[in-house]
């Protein structure tokens, strides 16, 4: 990264998620546009899943840079570069909603990763974003350290809405900024359907490769 927010050389290293090529709901590969195995499996409470990027290498850099350095220009910059993908679906979702974080973490770092990610989508799409809606009730340990089945534990519970009248039969496009599990949408999926939203789609920049 330069004086150009993110050098070209590191541009043309970033792989993009094929649609063509991947589940629609978690963004794995699977060589076709078919329902993986594991979604199968488990039911997911979101209708389905857009992603950026694959979590590797200079892109992995870039997103830490974002989230840990306090960087708001390397996100909104990698948000406007997935812009085609975003619009060839943003008839799908009435309004946006951003994964929130706790108190304590806002205090750390300042600011809202899925927020900004969620501000610039709202100004490709012109579509409302609604940052206040879904909240964090509980202080949960960093996902990243958990195991799958501790994740799933350690996020369960930890969301609620308020004012639900806002997203009442409304499609929601929830944004996270990185996708590994799931057990983090997932949950808040859980919660924003049960609130009486109609459907969930996830944004989501990245997601793992595997």
């Amino acid at each position: 990264m330069n004086g150009y927010v993110i050098c070209s050389e590191c541009r043309d290293s970033f792989r993009m998620v094929d649609e063509g090529t991947a589940c629609p709901l978690c963004g794995r590969w699977v060589g076709k546009p078919l329902t993986c195995g594991e979604c199968l499996q488990e039911e997911r409470w979101f209708h389905r899943g857009h992603f950026g990027f694959y979590f590797e290498d200079r892109l992995r850099d870039a997103l830490h840079a974002f989230k840990f350095s306090g960087r708001k220009d390397v996100g909104r910059f990698l948000t406007s570069l997935v812009r085609d993908t975003i619009l060839s679906f943003s008839d799908t979702f009435d309004c946006i909603i951003p994964i929130p974080v706790s108190e304590r973490r806002l205090k750390e770092r300042g600011f809202n990763q899925s927020f900004i990610i969620g501000e610039e989508i709202s100004r490709m799409t012109n579509k409302p974003i609604y940052t206040t809606v879904l909240y964090k009730i509980k202080e949960t340990k960093d996902q990243y350290s958990l195991s799958r089945e501790e994740r799933k534990k350690n996020i369960r519970g930890a969301f609620a809405v308020r004012n639900a009248s806002s997203i009442e039969d409304k499609r929601v496009l929830l944004v996270d900024d990185l996708f590994t599990t799931g057990a983090t949408v997932q949950t808040a999926s859980q919660t924003l359907i049960q609130s009486q939203a109609r459907e969930v789609v996830l944004f989501a920049l990245a997601r793992t490769p595997s």
